[in-house]
């Protein structure tokens, strides 16, 4: 063997490994690689219920805003139209934030089931909607877009 073919044979060695390392360390952070979580994931999933670090998405209920009397501290309900999740706030809510519109919450889920979150995002525009947020509705079946059809996948 020439030391050229030793070479290339130490770069694909190197290579394997370099992909293994990969594909191992995706392995051990696949639920962490998820932009959030639904209600209905929240839930239905013994294992979210674990005072991690998690995203909460959904839409925010008609009515289901509640400010506190200080002003800074801010509750509403997020839904995926089958499960509802209360969520409490403590700051200032982006401008784009409505009832009726999608949002992705960062935060943990308290012992009471209910979502503390420290971040609320919200979509940026009248036509957008996160597109995890709008195939979590679609796979509820019950998300149409306001022309009454299906939103188009």
């Amino acid at each position: 063997m020439t030391s050229k073919h030793r070479r290339l044979a130490g770069i694909a060695f190197m290579l394997l490994v370099l992909g293994a390392a990969v594909a191992l360390t995706l392995a051990a952070l696949e639920d962490s690689v998820v932009f959030f979580h639904s209600p209905t994931d929240i839930a239905t999933r013994d294992d979210l219920r674990k005072d991690r670090r998690m995203r909460v998405g959904g839409l925010v209920k008609e009515r289901s805003l509640r400010r506190e009397d200080d002003g800074a501290r801010i509750s509403f309900v997020v839904t995926d139209l089958e499960n509802d999740v209360r969520v409490h706030y403590r700051g200032i809510l982006p401008d784009l934030f409505r009832e009726g519109q999608g949002i992705v919450a960062e935060g943990r889920l308290a012992a009471d089931g209910s979502f503390l979150a420290d971040e609320v995002l919200a979509k940026h525009d009248e036509n957008y909607m996160p597109p995890e947020v709008a195939e979590a509705l679609r796979k509820s079946g019950r998300w149409r877009d306001g022309s009454g059809a299906d939103m188009p996948r």
